[in-house]
């Protein structure tokens, strides 16, 4: 069953916490500047999918935006997909082109199962970025010739 991506509401919860998970909050939110709901919210998310898909990690990328990582690689979930993709669903092609294993290739498959909308929504934005990534050279070669 898939799953939300993105809630458009919250929901109101109420948690007991031991002291010392307590404190080791507080002392993140105190280190990121992120509000504690924020923190919690988005721990509690990415160790819910964690613990469905464990070859998946978050990483916190250059542009300050966590997306899905395969354990152990520098490959993003989406970059997995889109080589797949490509390819017609040929997984050994893949397993070879990122020096990957079929499991890990699997793991990526199987994220994407359950957060299609986000890993697609994640994939448009890179190539919409590659886009004006190309407009900006294009300029900038039509001015220095």
């Amino acid at each position: 069953m898939p799953y939300m991506s993105e809630t458009t509401s919250s929901v109101q919860r109420s948690f007991r916490l031991s002291a010392s998970t307590s404190r080791l909050l507080d002392h993140r939110v105190g280190e990121s500047g992120e509000s504690r709901n924020a923190m919690v919210d988005r721990l509690l998310n990415e160790s819910l999918r964690i613990e469905k898909h464990p070859f998946v990690r978050f990483i916190t990328g250059a542009s300050g935006k966590r997306e899905a990582h395969i354990v152990g690689t520098r490959w993003k979930v989406r970059q997995i997909i889109v080589s797949l993709k490509g390819e017609k669903g040929n997984i050994a092609s893949v397993v070879k082109g990122f020096d990957l294993t079929e499991p890990q290739v699997r793991a990526a498959v199987s994220y994407y199962a359950d957060f299609t909308d986000e890993v697609d929504a994640d994939i448009e934005r890179d190539f919409a970025d590659a886009d004006q990534q190309r407009i900006r050279w294009e300029r900038e070669q039509s001015v220095i010739g």
